[in-house]
């Protein structure tokens, strides 16, 4: 019998969406749905949009309840006719996280209550009908965050929550942010402590009722590997290592058939770096190998050898002894912040991806000075050399279109817009917030829009709209004493401006030597996109601009 139900799936409501959250259902399992009914609320990562329905039918399924996030074209819902049998149609898909329920009272059970259909991926977690709890699972805050770090629980134990209450901070690749419960209930179970980190998607916690057995969340199988562990000090100070307790405690992890007992991503992380499993011990449960144990292990047994090598030789008695250095090594491992994981992958990724290739040009900015002096005799806003670059490269982009452009992996974009990210150093690392429509604004708008950006870099106030959309990027070190450099490409940019210190410097003018005030910039390119002599005719532009800033007004 073919099958008349149709699935709803997750749509794509902004290019930088990736998956979307249900706010809420405008129907319910049961309901008559017609073509253009409201079927629910969804938050994207820009905002929250109406979904509407494109069948006429009955809602049969519901597979996201509210509050629940899905990746885009992952299942949602099944259209049909009253009392259609829509299994088949389920276990038949593989676009998206699918999952089959039981209808009790016509109540929908939760989706994490479900398995998943592909059989690449891990089961969800599968509570029993007696549980009454819910697992709390890292959610994706950012469009580039893989993992994310346990700033504080605000929470704990045994304590009440309430839908809308604060559970933890989180640190992402981003910022910090907060992470609310929409869950009623008594906090059960920690499974990631405050300075830990975990996967997008990993189990942090269990809400549920109080005394509810949850060991049956966690043993069930979850898209990340979940255990529960003592209190261990995360830190490494110590300078001196027991060789011997360490092999002592590494056996505890190798079992008798000489299997080692570690969790996956532990395996992974062990393949990466090289490192022999059965060396490591092992601080989960019954001595199992986790994610920590790799990230700090350090091999210690291979340094008496080095020390025992000096003895085996015999200094002659008449040779003399070379005065020896006095001093204590130390140092000392700090890990890696979600920042920085993420400032090594995606500029690793640009630069061993992209071919790059670098232009440098000299830009006198004698009347640059002069103008921005006079500008700010009577501005609210100080504007900056910087400023000035920003205006200058917005304006130079408007002439010079295919340098403001985007590597899509099987095509290019050519923007119309500019919207040009500035980078800004911050403690941790490196944020690049966006200057939308560039072109558009005045000198003082944009001094006081790089103000108001880099005041909430620093104190990590930034939300995912500040930093995403760059279709050029802007990185400024003059102000270090840096005369010249190259940048790496933030992606998917085609190209990036490295901007060097201004300084006074001798030149031949019109057969006289004179002072001038040079500024050197390097243009960074993409020569899958940018070809040599586009990215020479924007500098050309820029260089005019700068040099006689009064066009920037015109």
């Amino acid at each position: 019998m073919r099958l008349m139900a149709e699935i709803i799936r997750m749509p794509k409501m902004s290019d930088t969406m990736t998956e979307g959250v249900i706010a809420s259902w405008s129907k319910k399992v049961g309901d008559t749905v017609k073509s253009g009914d409201v079927l629910a609320e969804v938050e994207t990562d820009k905002a929250t949009m109406e979904l509407e329905s494109y069948n006429d039918g009955t809602l049969l399924y519901i597979g996201v309840q509210e509050k629940e996030s899905v990746a885009v074209d992952g299942v949602i819902a099944v259209i049909g006719k009253p009392g259609e049998d829509f299994q088949a149609l389920l276990s038949g898909n593989s676009g998206g996280a699918v999952v089959q329920k039981e209808a009790a009272h016509s109540e929908v059970k939760p989706a994490a209550a479900a398995p998943v259909v592909s059989p690449a991926t891990p089961p969800a977690a599968a509570p029993s009908k007696s549980v009454n709890a819910t697992a709390i699972l890292m959610p994706k805050m950012s469009d580039t965050m893989t993992e994310g770090t346990i700033v504080s629980w605000q929470k704990q134990v045994g304590d009440k929550v309430k839908s809308g209450e604060l559970l933890a901070e989180v640190e992402t690749d981003k910022a910090t942010m907060e992470l609310e419960s929409y869950e009623d209930g008594t906090l059960l179970y920690i499974g990631v402590k405050a300075g830990e980190s975990v996967q997008v998607d990993g189990i942090i916690a269990i809400i549920g009722e109080a005394g509810a057995d949850y060991n049956v969340l966690l043993n069930g199988g979850t898209t990340a590997t979940v255990a529960t562990t003592e209190a261990t000090d995360t830190s490494v100070s110590k300078t001196v290592v027991d060789s011997v307790s360490t092999t002592t405690q590494a056996s505890a992890s190798t079992l008798a058939d000489g299997h080692v007992k570690a969790s996956p991503l532990a395996r992974k992380l062990a393949e990466d770096k090289g490192i022999k499993l059965d060396l490591v011990p092992g601080s989960g449960e019954n001595g199992r190998i986790v994610k920590r144990d790799i990230e700090g292990y350090k091999p210690a047994a291979a340094a008496p050898a080095k020390a025992e090598a000096p003895a085996k030789g015999t200094a002659s008695p008449s040779a003399p002894r070379p005065a020896s250095a006095v001093g204590v090594e130390s140092y000392e491992d700090v890990p890696l912040t979600q920042m920085r994981k993420t400032i090594a992958r995606r500029l690793g990724e640009s630069l061993f991806t992209a071919p790059h290739f670098y232009l440098t040009m000299e830009i006198n900015m004698d009347k640059a000075i002069e103008a921005r002096k006079s500008i700010n005799d009577f501005a609210a806003s100080k504007v900056s050399f910087n400023d000035l670059v920003i205006k200058a490269a917005a304006a130079a982009l408007k002439q010079n279109p295919k340098v403001n452009s985007s590597w899509l992996g099987d095509r290019i974009r050519y923007n119309h817009h500019v919207h040009i990210g500035v980078a800004v150093a911050v403690e941790e690392g490196l944020l690049v917030p966006v200057v939308r429509f560039a072109d558009s604004l005045s000198l003082t708008n944009i001094s006081s829009t790089v103000k108001d950006l880099g005041a909430r870099a620093k104190n990590k106030q930034l939300q995912p709209a500040d930093w995403e959309g760059s279709t050029f990027t802007i990185s400024n070190l003059g102000m270090f004493g840096i005369d010249e450099f190259t940048a790496i490409i933030n992606p998917p940019d085609a190209c990036i401006l490295a901007v060097g210190g201004i300084k006074e410097t001798v030149i031949v003018r019109n057969g006289s030597f004179v002072a001038s005030n040079i500024m050197k910039v390097t243009l960074s390119c993409d020569h899958r996109v940018v070809d040599g002599a586009v990215g020479s005719a924007f500098l050309q532009t820029l260089k005019a601009l700068l040099e006689d800033p009064i066009r920037l007004l015109a």
